[in-house]
């Protein structure tokens, strides 16, 4: 059995589950979250993986690339813990009970994520190796749903309803990270190679078609390959965030790993750089923008 409770860098002796990072100067209508690159592992965390092993799970640095978008007038909140901890883009009930030592009180409704290992408590790293080191208990699932889960869940409604209030509309971005090709875990299968970004609104439930297509135009103008809902359509998040009839229009975004990191050393690679600057230029035009439609 192997513990590591390590996290990386400025992390180590953060606890606190979000990180929100309001606008400098003046704010737009104009939310960010990314709630898969965080780095802290807890000590009541076992798992059979090492620390490397880990951090392929993360979508790491997407914290970093969207370090600049307060500085645009951006809203930003951030997930400190790992989602090899528990993932705050599911749902609350997306549980596989093959990963618990007892029988949850209530129903469940564990979705495909969950088969392919990916649910709010997840199996596998990635195909083969095992996050946790024993099943867990109803107790220790339903502690890291409060003391992890929902404060993400509630801070970020609580951004949605302050800017709305404020400005009287949101675009929200759900930021991420993908493989460079598709794995047993993925909906595209072994093998599938995946454009620069992936764009999502659940089919159009999530956003007005005017604000994902701005998106989509606007990567593709900086020569990315952008793809729409494929493979991923959305998680949860926009799912839940996204709401076109009260002028809250969320879409995801996912980013090919290869244009900023080496998947396997989960390091920067020379990309990085210009990934960076590119998305502060995204971020600042959308900014723009949201102030012209007031």
């Amino acid at each position: 059995m192997h513990r590591d409770s390590r996290d990386s860098g400025a992390d180590r002796h953060l606890t606190a589950p979000v990180r929100i990072t309001r606008p400098t100067g003046r704010a737009a209508p104009l939310l960010y979250d990314s709630p898969h690159s965080g780095r802290h592992y807890p000590a009541d965390f076992v798992t059979k993986a090492t620390h490397s092993e880990l951090r392929l799970a993360e979508d790491a640095y997407v914290d970093e690339l969207l370090s600049d978008a307060p500085d645009c007038g951006v809203y930003l909140l951030e997930a400190n813990y790992s989602r090899c901890y528990i993932d705050v883009n599911r749902e609350a009930t997306d549980i596989d009970p093959g990963l618990l030592s007892e029988r949850w009180p209530a129903d469940l409704a564990p979705t495909d994520k969950s088969a392919r290992g990916l649910g709010l408590i997840r199996r596998w790293v990635i195909p083969g190796v095992e996050v946790n080191a024993r099943s867990l208990s109803v107790d220790e699932v339903l502690a890291r749903i409060e003391k992890v889960y929902r404060p993400y869940r509630d801070a970020l409604a609580a951004l949605v309803e302050e800017i709305r209030s404020t400005h009287g509309f949101v675009w929200h971005i759900n930021w991420h990270s993908m493989k460079a090709f598709g794995n047993a875990m993925t909906p595209d299968g072994p093998g599938a190679a995946r454009p620069d970004f992936v764009v999502s609104d659940r089919h159009g439930r999530s956003a007005g078609q005017a604000f994902r297509s701005l998106v989509v135009d606007r990567l593709r103008r900086l020569g990315y390959v952008v793809a729409l809902n494929d493979p991923y359509v959305g998680g949860s998040i926009i799912e839940r965030t996204g709401n076109p009839a009260r002028d809250i229009h969320s879409v995801q975004i996912e980013i090919n790993r290869r244009l900023y990191l080496d998947e396997l050393l989960v390091e920067k690679n020379e990309g990085f750089v210009e990934l960076k600057a590119n998305l502060t230029s995204f971020t600042r035009e959308l900014a723009q923008l949201t102030r012209a439609e007031k």
